[in-house]
């Protein structure tokens, strides 16, 4: 198997990997999900949490052995190609950059919540702040790659001391008595927790697009990884923890869990604080999605995926401003639909889910094919397979979003096969 031709030529530091790694997968979940997931499963919620944690480790190892070695801004697409060749790298690709525009109104809805929370304003607020978040992440990724990192660092900073001083503050009021009932909806209740919760560990596949922009890929993407998969497990599982012993039987019930265990821990109405918490956190992940997927636009391009005209930016350096004019077209379009059709943001994540399963399904199975046997990253490709396994099984019905985007992925190219280049 041939080594990706491109070389890496990028700028990104592995602080500035690092934080668009924390910010990718520190998603918007931890806003709202925490309490979704109790109402679904109660405090046995907090074991989806702990498994999905568990579970994200060899994923997030296994794509950064393949962001190392294969630097390409095609990410998972590129690796499908070398492996399977070119209609896997366009299903792929395709579920990846469609998720974006499904995935950041969910994100600016949930933010949208907050802020209203915070300063009223009902449904206005909720879609101004929808709109002012889709328009301004891809006017920060259009001044490329350098302005972004050091964005995500600002971002990843402050998401840092805005999730440990709510559980700091809060534990105090924690009441270890809110885990029982355990599992009041029986044991079999984890498992939906946990599909809702597949949301909030998404990501590792997100910053393989960007990994032709790291100085290093090869020392620094095993690195970056390696302390955000860290990072991201300790704080999810210390605000789920946090929600539901601090918040007891309210936690199912709560819109703004965050706002609530800053209001326990500093009195009075701590919800602007909370807002602004949700604006960093939507804003850090749909920052470094835009960033990935714009790169992997240009790259499809490139592979004759996509149209030729979005090419401009698929090399390591270049800015693909037309991809994410596109991005930010279909994200505003989306968020326009579900304003007018009353649609919820937990839709959207689910339909979401199901495409990035599909992403994991095909990048794992790459990585088995490519990386070199007995490497530590083949060796966590072999476990992430199982893992795969379950979320499929978990992703049930919303697979089907995946089908019709397979479907059409593979109808472009049929439709435009007499117009690539051998």
């Amino acid at each position: 198997m041939t080594e990706a031709t491109t070389e890496p030529r990028g700028t990104l530091s592995l602080g500035q990997g690092t934080a668009l790694y924390v910010g990718a997968v520190l998603a918007t979940g931890v806003i709202a999900l925490p309490a979704l997931a109790a109402e679904v499963a109660g405090p046995a919620s907090l074991l989806a949490w702990l498994g999905l944690a568990i579970v994200s480790a060899p994923l997030a190892a296994t794509f950064a052995a393949l962001g190392a070695r294969y630097p390409d801004s095609g990410g998972v697409a590129t690796y499908a190609r070398l492996a399977f060749g070119d209609k896997a790298a366009a299903v792929v690709g395709w579920c990846f950059y469609l998720s974006v525009p499904v995935g950041g109104p969910a994100a600016a809805l949930w933010a949208g919540g907050y802020v209203e929370a915070g300063i009223g304003g009902g449904e206005k607020t909720v879609l101004i702040t929808m709109l002012l978040l889709i328009l301004a992440v891809p006017a920060t990724n259009a001044f490329g790659i350098q302005v972004t990192g050091r964005v995500q660092i600002a971002l990843a900073a402050l998401l840092a001391v805005f999730l440990v001083l709510a559980v700091a503050l809060s534990l105090p009021h924690a009441d270890l008595a809110n885990l029982q009932p355990f599992a009041p909806h029986g044991w079999k209740a984890i498992g939906p927790a946990a599909a809702l919760l597949v949301w909030s560990f998404v990501g590792w596949e997100a910053v393989t697009h960007l990994t032709a922009e790291f100085r290093r890929p090869d020392r620094d993407v095993p690195r970056a990884t390696a302390i955000a998969v860290v990072v991201v497990g300790v704080l999810y599982l210390s605000v789920a923890f946090a929600t539901i012993t601090v918040l007891g039987p309210g936690a199912a019930e709560t819109d703004a869990p965050l706002g609530d265990l800053l209001a326990i821990g500093l009195g009075g109405n701590s919800r602007i604080l909370a807002a602004c918490a949700a604006l960093l956190l939507s804003f850090g992940a749909m920052n470094a999605y835009y960033a990935g997927a714009s790169k992997l636009g240009a790259a499809l391009a490139r592979d004759g995926s996509l149209p030729q005209w979005l090419t401009q930016g698929s090399a390591a350096g270049e800015i693909p401003r037309r991809s994410l004019t596109l991005l930010g077209g279909m994200s505003t379009v989306t968020a326009l639909i579900v304003v007018a059709a009353g649609i919820t943001p937990s839709s959207l994540v689910l339909l979401t889910t199901g495409l990035f399963v599909t992403v994991y399904a095909v990048g794992v199975a790459a990585a088995v094919k490519l990386l070199p046997r007995g490497s530590k990253g083949r060796l966590a490709a072999l476990v992430a397979q199982g893992a795969v396994v379950v979320l499929l099984v978990m992703a049930g019905p919303y697979l089907l979003w995946a089908l019709i985007v397979t479907v059409a992925a593979l109808g472009y190219r049929w439709l435009t096969r007499g117009q690539r280049s051998p």
